[in-house]
């Protein structure tokens, strides 16, 4: 058909005007994704991503529900497309999961702990593309897009490790001839529900401990990183054949909020690790409980960092910088006050916004160099932004530097924001927005700065600048911050994977990623074992 079409054209037109029509030919059958941009495809096919894409695994690939654009919020262009999984596709991986779990809860746990290892290897052959797509699609700079990745590598190291070291106790009976002891075993399928600030790592946190456990992984990722989900398993699939595993090991299904659902309804899944905001959290917690399912909840946080007066300034206030402004404020650990004693507040207030002005120059997509702060990840986290900065305003808050939104650029770009001015128990200040505004408070004893600390209605990450013993031991202790993180002298983001990650209150209580989190992934039981002749009773019972 296109030879006629030209002929036609030559008869018609001068030869001068074939190049333009063969352009114009040309570009209206070239594609719109970024995955046809010569910037992107090497990366994006290496990860085995296609144009169209199909978000459903269980061994194979397949999708029966709609199609969806990932974008990436730098530009607000597209990356690829999805399709989504169906429920009747989800009823079929939870099948593939069931009988994947017979297999692998069989497998000793060493063993198990090798194909953990592996994973984490063949995360290391591909840390750098998968850190890339990580960046187009949620946001993020591109050090900590693989600084993401080296998280999900260094969760597998430590679950290689916990296979050869889980253990129960041998208790003292007080029967002559009995052992008293416990017994760890796998739960089954584990759904993971999770957030599109960290699509790969919080995942990596859940599934490496809970592979190492026995149990098999059904992922639900945020239906506004898709990719990141897909490119994942896939990478998690290599090892899985390799091994000649079944697929139901790791299933995955791409979807939105029915899908959710339907894992939160479901008794086939003991146990659902839903990483989210407080509301959403608190109706799968409501769902799974109704049922007598197990959750760990990741929720929000309203993080506070504390700088008393002996503080080391020069050590503070980059840390403030980093944790309020670090991921554009959509980290989870995010700080979102800065309580500062009195007598250091102008000094503190001054550094800060300096430090926020140097950034003016480092703003831009994740690719370009030297950048250190990228946009938020939707369009509605823009306008969510725009009007919590106009409650700020009627609150008689005062914008002591941003509260503006970069319209020149194509992207999600927003000022990172400093606001003054508030009551430390103002509405606003107590409410978490997903951006990175920073509320400075002024209070003028450690005892007040504690208090406010705690009465936010969430209870992540927290953090104190002094170096003063008596805060310092006061603060990690009972009446200290009620926390589920307590830091000294660093900032209330960047947690290692060897402690127990997780907050209490609204946050929701759960506990991931190192230290004994892993209980959390395993049944206990209590085995009392008869070696004797006799049948002695507890507590001394006659029965005869």
């Amino acid at each position: 058909m296109i030879i006629p079409i030209l002929v036609r054209h030559l008869i018609k037109h001068k030869r001068s005007n074939i190049d333009l029509i063969c352009r114009r030919m040309a570009s209206n059958q070239s594609s719109k994704y970024l995955i046809s941009n010569s910037i992107y495809k090497p990366f994006l096919t290496d990860l085995g991503l296609e144009e169209e894409n199909l978000g459903v695994f269980d061994g194979k690939w397949f999708a029966n529900g709609q199609v969806i654009d990932s974008i990436n919020p730098s530009t607000n262009e597209p990356i690829a497309r999805v399709r989504q999984g169906s429920q009747e596709d989800y009823n079929r991986i939870v099948e593939s999961s069931q009988n994947a779990f017979q297999y692998w809860s069989t497998i000793p746990a060493p063993k198990r702990g090798d194909i953990v290892r592996q994973i984490g290897d063949e995360l290391r052959s591909n840390i750098q593309s998968l850190g890339k797509l990580i960046s187009i699609e949620m946001g993020k700079i591109l050090p900590e897009g693989v600084g993401e990745v080296q998280e999900f590598i260094d969760i597998c190291d430590y679950a290689v490790g916990l296979s050869r070291m889980y253990e129960g106790k041998i208790l003292p009976s007080e029967r002559p001839g009995h052992v008293l002891m416990e017994q760890w075993n796998p739960l089954g399928i584990i759904g993971i529900i999770t957030a599109f600030n960290f699509p790969c790592a919080v995942f990596g946190w859940n599934q490496a401990i809970a592979l190492a456990c026995g149990n098999v992984t059904l992922w639900k990722g945020a239906p506004t990183t898709p990719l990141t989900s897909i490119a994942t398993t896939k990478i998690v699939e290599r090892v899985l054949k390799r091994n000649n595993l079944p697929g139901g090991l790791s299933s995955l299904i791409c979807g939105g909020s029915d899908i959710g659902i339907s894992i939160s309804k479901d008794k086939r899944i003991p146990l659902v690790s839903f990483t989210g905001s407080t509301n959403v959290g608190k109706q799968v917690a409501l769902t799974v409980h109704e049922r007598f399912g197990k959750t760990i909840l990741e929720l929000g946080g309203n993080n506070a960092i504390i700088i008393m007066d002996d503080a080391d300034l020069t050590l503070a206030i980059p840390a403030v910088f980093f944790a309020a402004v670090g991921t554009a404020g959509q980290r989870c650990t995010t700080a979102r006050r800065l309580i500062v004693q009195e007598g250091i507040y102008d000094e503190v207030l001054t550094g800060l916004g300096r430090a926020y002005k140097q950034i003016e120059s480092r703003i831009g997509e994740p690719f370009e160099k030297n950048i250190l702060y990228g946009p938020l990840h939707t369009k509605q986290a823009v306008d969510l932004y725009e009007k919590t900065i106009e409650q700020i305003k009627k609150s008689n808050g005062h914008i002591y530097y941003g509260g503006e939104v970069y319209k020149e650029r194509k992207g999600n770009f927003v000022q990172p924001t400093i606001v003054t001015e508030l009551k430390h128990d103002s509405p606003i200040v107590h409410q978490e927005t997903f951006a990175p505004i920073l509320y400075v408070l002024k209070c003028k004893t450690f005892e007040e700065a504690v208090q406010w600390n705690n009465e936010v209605n969430q209870g992540l990450s927290s953090s104190i600048f002094t170096n003063n013993p008596e805060y310092l031991f006061k603060w990690i202790g009972p009446n200290g911050s009620d926390c589920g993180i307590v830091n000294v002298n660093i900032p209330t983001s960047g947690a290692e994977i060897g402690g127990a990650f997780g907050g209490e209150k609204h946050t929701g209580g759960g506990r991931e990623s190192g230290s004994d989190s892993w209980k959390q992934y395993m049944r206990r039981s209590t085995c009392t074992i008869n070696y004797s002749k006799q049948l002695p009773l507890a507590q001394g019972i006659q029965f005869a």
